[in-house]
């Protein structure tokens, strides 16, 4: 195979851009697409990641994307998220909060249970059914890559990283369509709906009336205030980082948002304060959008080809376990109402995925049936906080026990 064809940063962020396109007009013409709430830059950036597939099996051509914008675009994202949050959102998400993260960690085992059980079934090492567990689908690309040295030293298995990122790859895909379709079910089952009162999160409802202008000053206001929460949260994580404590820079950004929008517009009352504003709802949607057209349309598809085989077979019992969870634990104990249901498209896409595919997620969920505000903060919370550390705690304890 030839060296592959590396896209720059900027090449990368206007191809994305026009993934994005072609995923809102293939959505827009293919009823299905809407029906079950399949978010408009995942159509996008999947025929985008087949396309590249294509180039690569014809014609030999492998095509890498440098993401370094789409990185940027994560940190937008979440501070976005941070600028809408209230407190009276977190003091009411407090209760739906806790039971989340114990369900969340709850289910981190059953993930590496079920991995490990269908290896074992299947004849393959025990070992190869914790990567495709937590380490690659709750934990994503970037454990799955922490861990897939510790794996293949301590177990002698050639092509761990390839196994967990081809995981982490595959579970993308199906996390970003399997939470519109389990949020439709649990919406038409039950018949709930949304709060037509509340102000969108992220991007404005399909039918929206005009009552909150957008113009280059709430934009620029908008973009100001992200940039204020941005350089705090860099200069925050950077002391984090001096004590021995490694985050992603977009949880101390996304705490800034919250802390500053939850004072400056009582410190300073006659400042105009971008928050729950349509123009925020436009950046968050723009960014997420983006991020997850850039995300899916830089999957590396031909990497899975010669792992297939056991690989599906895990991942088809992980699905089914999502899906057995989500329905019959996770929905009822959440309260089986609107924002249970809407919390019920973000865990596949968390579970499975990523947090901003479960923020995509729930975001083609509320764009059509009403906001859930208080989803948009718990859910980032557990993914931002508590997976990651439990999750490495939990990945070594089952690597001990297979002994």
């Amino acid at each position: 195979m030839e060296a592959p064809f590396v896209v720059d940063s900027f090449l990368a962020l206007t191809i994305g851009i026009i993934v994005y396109f072609v995923g809102r007009e293939v959505t827009r013409q293919f009823e299905p697409l809407r029906r079950f709430n399949i978010p408009e830059p995942v159509t996008g950036g999947i025929l985008a990641s087949l396309t590249c597939l294509t180039l690569f099996l014809l014609w030999d051509v492998a095509i890498e994307f440098e993401l370094e914008a789409r990185d940027r675009l994560l940190v937008y994202f979440f501070t976005c998220i941070g600028l809408n949050a209230r407190v009276s959102d977190l003091v009411k998400g407090g209760k739906p909060l806790l039971i989340l993260l114990g369900l969340t960690l709850g289910y981190i085992v059953i993930q590496d249970l079920v991995g490990v059980g269908t290896a074992i079934l299947i004849g393959e090492d025990p070992a190869i059914g914790i990567l495709t567990g937590s380490a690659s689908l709750i934990g994503g690309h970037g454990t799955a890559i922490a861990w897939a040295p510790t794996i293949a030293e301590e177990r002698g298995i050639e092509g761990a990283l390839e196994i967990g990122i081809a995981a982490a790859t595959l579970g993308l895909v199906f996390a970003s369509l399997m939470g519109g379709p389990i949020a439709k079910g649990l919406l038409n089952k039950f018949q709930l709906k949304g709060d037509a009162e509340e102000t969108p999160v992220v991007g404005l409802a399909h039918k929206t009336e005009d009552t909150d202008q957008v113009n280059h000053i709430s934009l620029m206001r908008v973009l100001l205030a992200l940039h204020v929460c941005i350089i705090i949260g860099y200069l925050a994580n950077e002391g984090i980082a001096a004590l021995g404590l490694k985050l992603p820079l977009f949880v101390p950004c996304l705490i800034t948002a919250i802390i500053l929008s939850n004072t400056v517009p009582h410190i300073l009352p006659k400042l105009v304060w971008p928050a729950r504003t349509k123009a925020l709802a436009m950046m968050s949607d723009f960014s997420l959008g983006l991020f997850i057209a850039m995300s899916l349309m830089g999957m590396q598809l031909q990497s899975i080809a010669g792992l297939a085989g056991p690989l599906l077979i895990i991942l088809g019992g992980q699905v089914i376990a999502a899906l057995m969870f989500i329905r019959f634990i996770l929905f009822p104990l959440m309260g089986k109402d609107y924002l249970a249901a809407v919390i019920s498209a973000g865990f596949a896409g968390f579970s499975l995925g990523a947090t901003p595919t479960a923020i995509a997620n729930m975001t083609a969920v509320t764009k059509a049936h009403g906001p859930a505000p208080t989803a948009f903060i718990i859910l980032p919370l557990v993914g931002a906080f508590f997976v990651d550390i439990t999750n490495a705690v939990l990945i070594q304890f089952f690597l001990n026990r297979l002994g």
